[in-house]
C-alpha cells in the first residue's frame, strides 16, 4: 500500500522502467533539471526530452546524507500505477474521490517520522539554504527552488485547513517568497484574512509526500470551494485518511510521514522581491514552457523550524514538465468531468487535459451526440468546463470514436472534421491565467489587462445529420491471443 513516498518508490520498483538512480555527485545549482530534462521530463519542456522514469540523485554536492528526486509524477502511465487505476480513467477516479472525501485525522508527535531530526531557526547555524536541497532549475533562476511543497494553512476564522502547491524561493536564512497567482488560491483568502487583522499566518510546508496528496492538492473551485479540504480527496483516494501532525514551533500541523517540514508563519504586511539576490527578473520556469518573470513584491515566511526523515529525499519537479501536467491536468479532468456529468448527463465520454496546455490551458472533450437535439449540446459541454475550471482557455471537441489520448487522433479529427469559419467559436476578454505571454495588450490591444484571453472552442465534431458519412474504416475483428507474434532477431 502507498502511504508516503519511499512506498511510492518501491510501488514503481515493481514495474519495469518506472524508476531509475545516480550515485553520480552532482549540483543543485541546475544540474538535476539539466540532466532530466533528457531522461523524462516531457510535458512543453524545451526539445530534445522524452518520457522517462523518475530519477533519484544519491549523491548531492554539499549536501551529504540527503537525496533528490524528480519525476516522479512525469508519465501518466506512472500515476495509474500509484493510483492503482487504468492512466485513462484518471479523471473518472479523482472525481469519484472528490464526491466521498475521508477528512485527514491527527496523530502525535512521537509517531511522525517528519520529525525525526529537528533544526531551529534559533540555532545559530541555522540557515534553511543549507538544510534543504532546493534545486534551481536553471541558472536564470531567481534561487533556489521548492516546486513540490504542500502548502497547509487554516482559514483565521474558521478554523478548516487547506493544501495547495506554490512557487517557494529560498531568499535567506529564514525566509522564503511565496507566490500566488491572483483570486484563486485559499491560501492566500487565508492570509488576507490575518493580515487585515495585523496577524501573522502560520503555514507548514511539507515536502516529500504520497503522491495522492500532491495531485489532491491541485484541485481548485469550483470543485474545491473555499474551505474544502483537499486532503480529503487523497483520503479517499487511499481509502484511510491522510496522517497529520502538530508542528513543532507554530500552531499548525504538518503531513506526519512527509520527508522535510518547513515550519513558518506569513509575516503580516511585508514583501520581498523575489530576485532580490540576483537581480535577473526572472524567477523559475513555469508550466507553459517559459521561464517567469519576477511578479512585484511577494508575501514572505519566516521560517521558525524545519524538520526532516532521516537520510530525508528532497522531491522536486520541472515547472514544465509533464509532471505538472499530471498534478493540474488529471484534477481539471474530474473537476469538468464533474460538472458536466451533472449538465449533460451520459453525453460525454472522457475529458483529457492535453500536456501541450501543461494541464491547465487545453482539454479535449469527448462528446457522444445520441439523438439530433444533442446537436450543440457539445459546445455547450465547451462552456460548462470553461466555467469547471476558470484557467482553461481552449477545448477541442471530438466523438466518441476519437482515442482523445492520442495527439495524432485529435489532429485528425482537428483536420476532417473541422472548418474554421462555421466550427469555430471565439470568447473574446475572459479572465484566465497570468503566465500566458500571449494573455496581454501588449500582444493583444483588445485585451485590458494582462491575464485576459480570448477562450476558443474548436468543434471537431461531426454533425449529427452527417454522421453516416463520417464512419472510419472498419476492419476484421480479430483474437490477438490467437496469433504468436514475436521479436525478429534475424532474417532466415
Amino acid at each position: 500500500m502507498v502511504e508516503d513516498l519511499r512506498s511510492a518508490i518501491e510501488c514503481l520498483m515493481q514495474h519495469e522502467g518506472q524508476m531509475a538512480f545516480t550515485d553520480t555527485p552532482v549540483d543543485t545549482d541546475a544540474e538535476i533539471s539539466g540532466i532530466y530534462r533528457h531522461v523524462g521530463a516531457g510535458g512543453t519542456v524545451m526539445r530534445p526530452t522524452k518520457e522517462g522514469p523518475a530519477l533519484m540523485f544519491n549523491q548531492l554536492k554539499g549536501f551529504p546524507d540527503k537525496r533528490v528526486l524528480i519525476g516522479l509524477l512525469a508519465s501518466r502511465k506512472r500515476v495509474g500505477y500509484l493510483l492503482d487505476c487504468p492512466p485513462e480513467q484518471l479523471g473518472h477516479h479523482l472525481m469519484e474521490a472528490a464526491a466521498h472525501p475521508v477528512m485527514p485525522v491527527t496523530v502525535a508527535n512521537r509517531e511522525a517520522v517528519c520529525q525525526e531530526e529537528v533544526h531551529y531557526a534559533t540555532d545559530a547555524d541555522f540557515d534553511i539554504r543549507k538544510i534543504l536541497p532546493a534545486p534551481k532549475n536553471t541558472e536564470d533562476d531567481a534561487g533556489p527552488y521548492i516546486t513540490m511543497g504542500m502548502c497547509y494553512a487554516s482559514d483565521p476564522e474558521t478554523k478548516t485547513g487547506d493544501v495547495t502547491i506554490h512557487r517557494l524561493c529560498l531568499q535567506s536564512r529564514d525566509e522564503l517568497t511565496m507566490f500566488f497567482t491572483p483570486g484563486i488560491r485559499h491560501l492566500d483568502a487565508f492570509r488576507e484574512k490575518a493580515e487585515r487583522e495585523g496577524c501573522n499566518l502560520p503555514i507548514s510546508i511539507s515536502i516529500g509526500v504520497d503522491p495522492a496528496i500532491e495531485i489532491a492538492s491541485c484541485f481548485e473551485p469550483p470543485t474545491t470551494p473555499l474551505g474544502f479540504n483537499e486532503l480529503s480527496i487523497a483520503g479517499a483516494l487511499r481509502g484511510c485518511p491522510v496522517k497529520l501532525t502538530k508542528c513543532k514551533t507554530v500552531d499548525e500541523y504538518a503531513i506526519a510521514n512527509a520527508e522535510f517540514v518547513i515550519e513558518g508563519e506569513l509575516v503580516a504586511n511585508k514583501r520581498m522581491r523575489e530576485d532580490i539576490n540576483t537581480n535577473t527578473g526572472k524567477a523559475m520556469p513555469e508550466f507553459p514552457g517559459y521561464t517567469g518573470f519576477v511578479s512585484g513584491e511577494l508575501p514572505v515566511i519566516r521560517v521558525k523550524a524545519v524538520t526532516h526523515r532521516k537520510h530525508p529525499i528532497m522531491q522536486t519537479c520541472i515547472g514544465p514538465s509533464e509532471e505538472h501536467v499530471n498534478m493540474a491536468g488529471i484534477p481539471t479532468e474530474a473537476s469538468i468531468l464533474s460538472l458536466l456529468e451533472k449538465a449533460l448527463p451520459g453525453r460525454v465520454k472522457n475529458v483529457y487535459s492535453h500536456p501541450s496546455g501543461g494541464g491547465k490551458y487545453m482539454a479535449v472533450i469527448q462528446f457522444c451526440k445520441r439523438v439530433p437535439s444533442d446537436e450543440g449540446r457539445q459546445r455547450q459541454a465547451a462552456l460548462v468546463a470553461f466555467t469547471a475550471f476558470s484557467e482553461l482557455k481552449h477545448v477541442i471537441l471530438v466523438d466518441e470514436d476519437v482515442d482523445i489520448f492520442d495527439s495524432n487522433d485529435v489532429l485528425w479529427a482537428l483536420n476532417t472534421r473541422y472548418q474554421g469559419d462555421v466550427d469555430t467559436v471565439f470568447l473574446p476578454g475572459v479572465r484566465c491565467h497570468p503566465l500566458d505571454p500571449s494573455a496581454s495588450p501588449e500582444y493583444n490591444p483588445a485585451l485590458k489587462d494582462k491575464g485576459m484571453t480570448c477562450k476558443t472552442i474548436f468543434d471537431c465534431t461531426v454533425p449529427y445529420a452527417l454522421k453516416d458519412h463520417f464512419i472510419r474504416s472498419r476492419f476484421k475483428a480479430v483474437n490477438m491471443d490467437d496469433y504468436d507474434i514475436r521479436p525478429m532477431k534475424e532474417l532466415n
